[in-house]
């Protein structure tokens, strides 16, 4: 049975991550027109970063198990970033209308007039936006296909670092 190379796994990734963005991008916002949440921002932050990671990876294509845990394990904090953050959107849609955040104002007017500190505070903790369910499948939420998606990099990094590399 032909093992998946590091190198190939690592390719993987980094078409996983770009098919997540291109659905993210192409999809969702140019064609059904959904604006990203700042939570959604940071997701495709993360997305962008474990995918850059693991294209980065598959170039190197480290010979060293301890060089290729090293870059698992980054893709995989970068994946789990991006679980969490997805967690924490899931949450709030599932707060009933009266406890969930208010909306404040948009992330471009967050960057423009408010300090970083209050960006950050927005893309790492939400705001009413965040929120709101607008898209389903089969009664997923975005964010819950999102959370699913970065879980299954996630379960890959973990393998990839407990698995015995060939000398």
């Amino acid at each position: 049975m032909h093992r998946l190379s590091y190198r190939h796994l690592n390719l993987i990734l980094g078409a996983y991550a770009l098919a997540m963005m291109g659905i993210a991008y192409f999809y969702f916002q140019r064609h059904l027109g959904l604006l990203p949440c700042p939570l959604c921002v940071t997701q495709r932050l993360c997305t962008i970063a474990f995918g850059g990671l693991a294209l980065v990876a598959a170039l190197h294509n480290p010979k060293k198990p301890s060089k290729q845990r090293g870059y698992s394990a980054l893709i995989g904090a970068c994946a789990l970033g991006g679980a969490l953050i997805a967690a924490r959107q899931v949450y709030l849609q599932s707060l009933p209308a009266d406890q969930a955040p208010s909306c404040g104002p948009t992330l471009p007017y967050l960057i423009e007039y408010f300090p970083l500190q209050d960006v950050l505070r927005a893309m790492l903790m939400g705001e009413g936006s965040c929120a709101e369910i607008k898209w389903q499948l089969f009664g997923l939420s975005i964010p819950d296909l999102t959370l699913a998606a970065f879980a299954l990099v996630v379960v890959v990094c973990i393998w990839q670092l407990c698995r015995r590399v060939p000398s």
